[in-house]
Parts: C-alpha cells; sequence; structure tokens
C-alpha cells in the first residue's frame, strides 16, 4: 500500500512544489487557513495580528539591494524590535515582506522550498522571471485572506544571470506584478523612505554607497512612521539588508551597519538637524 502511495506521488510530481500541495495538500497552503468569521456584524472584533513594515529595494552598479526595519506592530503597540522582514529566497534572489507577518514569513518559506524543489526536479536554477512569475501566483493564492485584512505585499529583487543586471519587482495583493526601475519601497514607512530615495539614489552608487543610502531612507521613514523602527544603539539593532550581484547574495554584516548607521546619526546630531 505505501509503495503504490508512493509511486503516485511520483507520478504526479511537477516542477512546482507550490502546485503539488495544491493538488494533494491544499490545507497547508498559507492562504487556505480556516478563519473565523471577523467584523461587528459577527459580533466578533478584527484579527489583532502583527504587522511587518516598511522594506526598501534599490539598483547599484552590479546588482541590487533590499533591505528591512526590525519592527512589528499590533495597531499602536510595537510587537517586536527584531523581527527579520529580508530573506534570501536562492542564491540569486531575495524577498522583503510587508503586511501580515505570520502569512509573509509561511509565504517566504513556501517560496523557498518552490524554488529549491525546481532545481532539483529540473536540475537547473529557475529563471529570475520565472521566480517573479511564481511568487505572483503564491500571492494571488492569498487573496481570500487578503479580502478579510490579511494582506502579504512583498518586494522581490535579483541578479538575472541571463541578461547579467540586477531587477526589482514588485506586486498588489491580487498577484499582480510590476518590474521597477532605480528604486521601490512598500510597508507603512513607504511613502517617507521612498521620498528619501529620490534625493539620495543616482546611477552606478558603489554597494558601500547603497548600503548607506538604504539605510538612511530608512531612517528617514521611521522619522514619521511610528510603525518603523530606527537604528538602536542601545539594544545593538540595525536594518536586516542583503545585496545580489554576480557573486550571489549576501548579507550585509551588523558591524558594517553600525558604521554606517553611527555615521547618519553623527552627521544629523552634528547638523542640528530638526527634520
Amino acid at each position: 500500500m505505501q509503495e503504490t502511495t508512493a509511486n503516485q506521488v511520483a507520478a504526479n510530481a511537477t516542477s512546482s512544489f507550490t502546485e503539488h500541495l495544491q493538488r494533494d495538500r491544499p490545507e497547508l497552503l498559507p492562504g487556505h487557513r480556516a478563519l473565523p468569521a471577523q467584523g461587528t456584524f459577527h459580533g466578533v472584533p478584527p484579527l489583532q495580528v502583527p504587522h511587518a513594515t516598511t522594506i526598501v529595494a534599490l539598483a547599484y552598479a552590479g546588482g541590487v539591494l533590499m533591505a528591512g526595519d526590525r519592527r512589528a506592530t499590533i495597531g499602536n503597540v510595537i510587537a517586536s524590535r527584531h523581527i527579520e522582514k529580508v530573506f534570501p529566497a536562492d542564491q540569486y534572489s531575495v524577498l522583503g515582506i510587508a503586511g501580515t507577518a505570520g502569512i509573509a514569513i509561511d509565504l517566504t518559506r513556501l517560496f523557498q522550498v518552490e524554488l529549491e524543489h525546481y532545481e532539483k526536479i529540473e536540475g537547473t536554477l529557475l529563471s529570475l522571471d520565472g521566480k517573479a512569475n511564481r511568487l505572483g501566483a503564491m500571492i494571488r493564492g492569498n487573496l481570500p485572506m487578503a479580502l478579510q485584512g490579511l494582506a502579504v505585499i512583498p518586494l522581490f529583487a535579483g541578479f538575472d544571470t541571463a541578461a547579467g543586471v540586477g531587477r526589482l519587482f514588485s506586486y498588489d495583493v491580487t498577484g499582480g506584478r510590476y518590474e521597477e526601475q532605480e528604486h521601490h519601497t512598500v510597508g507603512s514607512g513607504s511613502v517617507f523612505a521612498r521620498g528619501a530615495l529620490k534625493k539620495l539614489w543616482r546611477p552606478n552608487l558603489s554597494e558601500d554607497e547603497a548600503v548607506s543610502v538604504a539605510v538612511e531612507s530608512l531612517y528617514d521613514a521611521a522619522d514619521d512612521d511610528s510603525a518603523t523602527g530606527g537604528p538602536d544603539p542601545v539594544r545593538q539593532l540595525w536594518p536586516v539588508v542583503y545585496t545580489v550581484n554576480r557573486a550571489g547574495a549576501r548579507r550585509v554584516p551588523e558591524r558594517d551597519l553600525a558604521v554606517i548607521a553611527g555615521n547618519i546619526i553623527e552627521s544629523r546630531t552634528t547638523a542640528r538637524r530638526e527634520a
């Protein structure tokens, strides 16, 4: 009996792990969780869950960079000061999450398995466009949850090994995929971070300059958005920053981020800036 089941699984195997779950175990997908009825009409208050905020991504000479602050909130309460919102998707791509934190992290893990599964089945990496399309399909699968207020809005970035360039992709709650040029932001502090990027970004930034620009844009977002956490020298908490280039994805060490954040804080203190 066990051998027959194993043969059935092997016969139905596809290069998409998500399709496999949809066919055989749909209840394991992030967007298929059963939720209680919400809203005052049903007499049940809305779910109070942590939300992840503010992700920035930008292109630089030779690659792309993505950074996220470390704060999660529930309404006006800080739920976590240590959450990580930027993850490596595979060797040549990274994913940043904004929205309902628990579902976003589950979706990230599923996406990581999806890419690893494809590589094992096909014997090659999925193209960057293929990765971006599959992530869009997974977000679309979460639409029923999004309609209940549990939305996930990611940013995706990677190095296109065929074209030899870094590329950025944004999404909406329906899974719509949009390729961005130069830089992009998502999350509650995105409008402030985007304003900073418009002033700080320029073509052909070096990698070190790009890291500094990303950290400063998050600093500006934290200045005006209470849901975004700025650099915290007391707790030694710094943004999570990944760069992706021809050599692959790399997390920027915290000691480097501490120096960059310290320089930004010192320069603003010296300038006696109010805003």
